[in-house]
């Protein structure tokens, strides 16, 4: 391969690093800098907060969405899979032919098993 085929993926590369360096220069350069009393309070919708700024979330919801990136994950996998591979029947006779149902079904099993894990930790369900 010749140099110059890389010339465009090396321009590409400039400009993929140049713009977020000249975006904070450039923010440095034209924020204000006066500070004020108004400028470090909480903005609450136009409104004076009232009591803390911060509060506690119960584990149940981290949990809830951890479940949910699981399910996303296993989702995207399992669409990718399934598009890649013409068919997921089982055939009996040639073992090679069933390593995409089988990669698939451990892949959902490892992700169930996590979920389940989750859940009964937490006792957040009847589980």
């Amino acid at each position: 391969m010749l140099v110059d085929d890389y010339y465009p993926v090396a321009i590409f590369a400039l400009v993929a690093v140049l713009i977020p360096v000249v975006a904070f220069l450039a923010n440095r350069f034209f924020r204000p800098t006066v500070h004020s009393t108004l400028r470090d309070t909480t903005y609450e919708c136009g409104e004076e907060p009232i009591g803390q700024a911060q509060i506690q979330f119960h584990v149940q919801f981290y949990i809830y969405a951890i479940i949910f990136v699981v399910f996303d994950i296993m989702t995207v996998f399992l669409m990718i899979w399934a598009l890649a591979f013409d068919s997921f029947a089982f055939d009996s006779t040639n073992l090679l032919n069933n390593m995409p149902l089988i990669i698939a079904t451990v892949f959902t099993a490892i992700m169930l098993i996590g979920v389940y894990y989750a859940i009964k930790k937490e006792k957040i369900l009847w589980i």
